[in-house]
């Protein structure tokens, strides 16, 4: 993990173009070889970003992130002023919750709640970037990822995109599609999803458990 505080400006040119004018911002390059560009007003979402693979070549303070696709970020440097190298080790991982974990593994057990035909694939199917928690094939044999959440929210379909980004690019499974699976997802998560193709599964958690609904019973 390398951690740059610089002011700097930041272009980038790709599907479309933006820039960030001369600010002090920090910088964060990761040894998966994302790059991103952070402010301190934003909580955890940088102002801009690009993921691997990608690669990163410093020319004095011009800094050029490129990607397979000809993206490029251009960081133009005017001071550093401070910067840190720290290697973080192996990541074991999220540990979820009681309820989220369950619902993983109730999912895993029904999935044809996912759509008739739909089988297993495997649990926790690992990628470079940590572990898809169900991958699946729905009625036609298509590979499906699916992301399991108790509450369903943005970060939650960014992480699904990502993943999907990276299986997509593998022969063998190609082409994944995904599924956002959760109790409750948020309106604009499920706008969010549906605008990438994703698809949204809202989770009825007591009826997976088996526990009818108590709420017409006379006694």
């Amino acid at each position: 993990m390398r951690l740059v505080l610089a002011r700097c400006k930041v272009d980038y040119v790709g599907r479309l173009t933006a820039h960030l004018p001369m600010a002090n911002r920090l910088l964060l390059i990761k040894a998966d070889g994302s790059v991103s560009v952070h402010s301190d007003d934003r909580a955890y979402k940088p102002l801009n970003w690009m993921s691997p693979p990608c690669w990163l070549l410093e020319d004095g303070d011009v800094w050029t992130v490129q990607n397979k696709a000809g993206e490029r970020l251009v960081i133009t440097i005017d001071a550093l002023i401070d910067e840190l190298n720290h290697d973080l080790g192996a990541e074991p991982g999220l540990v979820k919750d009681g309820v989220e974990a369950h619902l993983q593994e109730l999912l895993a057990e029904q999935v044809n709640t996912l759509g008739a035909g739909y089988s297993l694939v495997r649990r926790e199917y690992p990628t470079a970037i940590g572990p898809v928690d169900l991958l699946v094939k729905d009625g036609d044999g298509g590979t499906v990822a699916v992301e399991v959440k108790r509450r369903g929210e943005l970060d939650g379909v960014e992480q699904l995109t990502r993943y999907l980004e990276l299986l997509n690019r593998d022969p063998l499974i190609a082409p994944v599609q995904g599924v956002f699976a959760a109790q409750q997802i948020k309106p604009q998560a499920k706008t969010l999803a549906e605008d990438r193709g994703i698809r949204c599964v809202t989770l009825d958690y007591d009826a997976m458990r088996g526990i009818e609904p108590d709420e017409f019973r006379l006694f």
